[in-house]
């Protein structure tokens, strides 16, 4: 598509905004100053996305950034985003993406025999993702009775974040107290670390591990097994690194198996005696190497805040649910 119109385009002349209003005012004459005015608004919205896509891409970097480095300071972010705005310009300009091609083909009146499938990807032109959303990969032509109950998808283990709280309830409740601790830090530790159970780590064979806690098998460990790659932090920096996990054969052989984790590990002794004071015994938990993180334990108390855990914790002890 011709973008020359934003070749010496500014991104912060104010001007370029009036100059697409009045294009699209003049529109009405004829045909062809409409596809113009079409032409120019798709470039402009190509480099506002562009524009977002950089700023993104700058904000899941800042993990990784020093922030003792003079690059890192407010004044080279201020020049930092100046160029990156530019820049989005200067890409829109040239047609990078393809993106105002797409929505002029898609916008314009005199379109003819178009579908949106010809230039938009769908997960029926794939095979690969109709296998990765465990779909048939068979002709169209197969009959629609194909056998698919051989699939390894498997259902989730809880269907919300209420579904998670009263299920893995009913088992911490029990385990909790064997060492004086509020359910409910148990539930939201569960929570941190699987993503209020969407993220459940699944064996090889795709059964899921019902690791609640991620708690890693070490060489005394005889049970079940399952591996992925996860995240930690080497002083202060996170790395990614293979592990193998605990595997269990419920929520409630993973909730009991937390409980018999610490009281066997020494190093956790200081976090048993403090079970009666919840940030207490999250702090002493990061204190003892529980996780990598830094901010675990603040994680987990923000996640023990939440409106949601208070109002349905406080609903299952009025219930009594044991």
């Amino acid at each position: 598509m011709d973008t020359n119109h934003l070749d010496k385009q500014n991104f912060f002349d104010l001007g370029n905004l009036n100059t697409l209003r009045q294009d699209a005012l003049k529109s009405d004459a004829s045909p062809e100053a409409s596809k113009e005015a079409l032409k120019k608004a798709a470039a402009q919205f190509e480099s506002i996305f562009t524009q977002m896509l950089l700023k993104s891409m700058r904000k899941a970097n800042e993990a990784f950034e020093d922030k003792d480095s003079p690059f890192n300071s407010s004044g080279v972010k201020f020049f930092e985003e100046m160029h990156d705005q530019q820049l989005s310009v200067d890409l829109s300009s040239k047609g990078s993406l393809g993106l105002a091609d797409l929505i002029v083909q898609q916008l314009s009146p005199d379109a003819k025999n178009f579908t949106p499938s010809s230039v938009l990807r769908t997960v029926d032109n794939f095979s690969s993702d109709r296998r990765a959303n465990g779909q048939s990969t068979a002709s169209k032509t197969q009959p629609d009775s194909v056998d698919t109950t051989s699939s390894t998808q498997q259902k989730p283990l809880f269907e919300n974040a209420d579904d998670f709280i009263s299920t893995v309830w009913e088992h911490a409740k029990t385990a909790a107290e064997k060492i004086g601790l509020n359910p409910a830090v148990m539930v939201a530790q569960a929570a941190l670390e699987t993503g209020w159970g969407k993220h459940v780590i699944n064996k090889s064979d795709g059964n899921s591990s019902f690791n609640l806690f991620n708690i890693k098998s070490d060489k005394s460990w005889q049970g079940d097994k399952a591996n992925k790659v996860t995240l930690e932090f080497e002083q202060g920096t996170p790395v990614k690194k293979q592990a193998s996990f605990r595997a269990y054969d419920s929520i409630k052989d993973s909730v009991n198996d937390f409980v018999q984790f610490l009281t066997d590990n020494p190093r956790y002794q200081e976090a048993l005696q403090n079970t009666a004071k919840p940030a207490a015994f999250l702090d002493s938990l990061q204190k003892a190497g529980y996780a990598t993180d830094p901010n675990y334990a603040d994680k987990i108390k923000q996640v023990l805040n939440r409106t949601e855990l208070k109002t349905l914790a406080t609903t299952l002890v009025r219930q009594g649910v044991n």
